[in-house]
C-alpha cells in the first residue's frame, strides 16, 4: 500500500473499531483508536504474512501485549483477510471467535493470548529468540501500552531481550499518556521513558504514533539495527480519530451509544474524505 491508502486503512479500520463495540456494548474504544496507524501500518506494509495460510512458518509474528486493545488486532485482521469482516460483529458475544482478549487457539492470525498486562513482550522474546536459534528470518512485533511500563516484568523482559541481543524484535510503545484510572504519570510515572530503555540496552526511537511516512522510517530503521532489540516510543492520542473521545480517559473502556457511535462514523467518513 501507498502512505495515502495505509492512512485510509487506518481510518477503517477505526470505524470498524467503532461499529463493532455497540453491539458488543462493552469494549475498550481509547487504546484501541490511538494504536490504530501503528496496527495499519504493520500489517499494510511491513509485515510478511499470508493471511491463506496463519500459520505459515515464515510469517512476521505480532503480540498486542495491550490485549485489551483487542478490536483494533480485529480489525486489522478482517481488513488483511484472516476471516469474514461479519465476525466483528459477533465482539464480546458468548461462543463467538471474537473475545474481549486476543485468543491464539481459536482466532486466525493471532499469534499470542494476551490481556494479562505486562506479559506480551516476554512471549516475543521467546519467539525472537526461537527464530534465531532456528535461523529463520523472520521478525516480531509487540505494541506495549503505557500503563504497561509499571509492570515489572516488562523491564525483565527488556533486560533478557538485550541480553540476548535480539535484533529481530521490534516494540512500540503506544504512548497516549491515559490509562484506566487516570494519566500514566500520576498513577505511575515510568519517565524518563527513552533514557530507561537505552539503558536497558535498547535503540530506542522516537516517532509521531498518527505520521504513517514517520512510522515506517522508523521501523524501517529498526530493521536494519542489528546485535540489540529496538523500542518505537509512539506518541499518541487516546481516542484519537473521534472528538469527544480523544485524550478523555473516560473512554478507556466504555462503548459509545449508538447515537454517539453515529457521530464518530460521520467525523470518521470526513476525516477520510480530506485524505484524498
Amino acid at each position: 500500500m501507498t502512505t495515502t491508502e495505509i492512512k485510509h486503512m487506518a481510518n477503517v479500520i477505526r470505524q470498524d473499531i467503532i461499529k463493532m463495540l455497540v453491539p458488543a456494548k462493552s469494549g475498550h474504544p481509547g487504546g484501541s483508536l490511538s494504536a490504530a496507524d501503528i496496527v495499519a501500518a504493520l500489517y499494510f506494509k511491513v509485515m510478511r504474512v499470508k493471511p491463506e495460510d496463519p500459520q505459515w512458518p515464515e510469517r512476521d509474528r505480532f503480540v498486542l501485549s495491550k490485549g485489551h486493545a483487542a478490536p483494533v488486532l480485529y480489525a486489522a485482521l478482517a481488513e488483511k483477510g484472516y476471516f469474514p469482516k461479519d465476525e466483528l460483529w459477533g465482539l464480546r458475544q458468548t461462543g463467538r471467535m471474537l473475545q474481549g482478549h486476543p485468543d491464539m487457539k481459536n482466532t486466525p492470525g493471532v499469534d499470542m493470548t494476551t490481556g494479562s498486562l505486562g506479559q506480551g513482550l516476554s512471549a516475543a522474546n521467546g519467539m525472537a529468540l526461537a527464530g534465531n536459534l532456528d535461523h529463520k528470518d523472520y521478525r516480531v512485533y509487540v505494541v506495549l501500552g503505557d500503563g504497561e511500563m509499571a509492570e515489572g516484568q516488562v523491564w525483565e523482559a527488556a533486560m533478557a531481550a538485550a541480553h540476548y541481543k535480539l535484533d529481530n524484535l521490534t516494540a512500540i510503545l503506544d504512548f497516549n499518556g491515559l490509562q484506566i484510572d487516570g494519566t500514566t504519570d500520576s498513577v505511575m510515572s515510568s519517565a524518563p521513558l527513552p533514557e530507561k530503555w537505552k539503558a536497558f540496552g535498547w535503540h530506542v526511537l522516537e516517532v509521531d504514533g498518527h505520521d504513517i511516512e514517520g512510522l515506517l522510517q522508523s521501523l524501517a530503521e529498526a530493521q536494519a539495527v542489528k546485535g540489540k532489540p529496538t523500542i518505537l516510543i509512539a506518541r499518541t492520542v487516546k481516542g484519537k480519530g473521534v472528538s469527544f473521545m480523544e485524550n478523555q480517559v473516560g473512554w478507556h473502556g466504555n462503548a459509545p451509544s449508538t447515537e454517539q457511535a453515529e457521530q464518530a462514523i460521520r467525523e470518521l467518513e470526513e476525516e477520510a474524505a480530506n485524505l484524498g
